[in-house]
């Protein structure tokens, strides 16, 4: 199915869930990682329970470190 990641259209298999897609985009760490669904913040308690749906538009924003 596809969907919209930070304006980018991506194909993911169905019933993908958002921890599944973030574990993906950042398998390192999800430390730092914010997402929003279609303009509602996702708290981070429901990414495992989270089931992603066709033409779901999301935005991603991970903390960067520097100066």
């Amino acid at each position: 199915m596809e969907i919209t990641v930070n304006d980018q259209s991506r194909e993911i298999p169905d019933h993908y869930s958002v921890q599944q897609l973030l574990s993906g985009l950042f398998p390192d760490s999800l430390k730092g990682v914010a997402i929003a669904i279609n303009q509602s913040v996702l708290a981070r308690s429901e990414w495992g329970r989270r089931t992603l749906q066709p033409h779901d538009r999301i935005t991603l924003i991970k903390a960067t470190q520097g100066g």
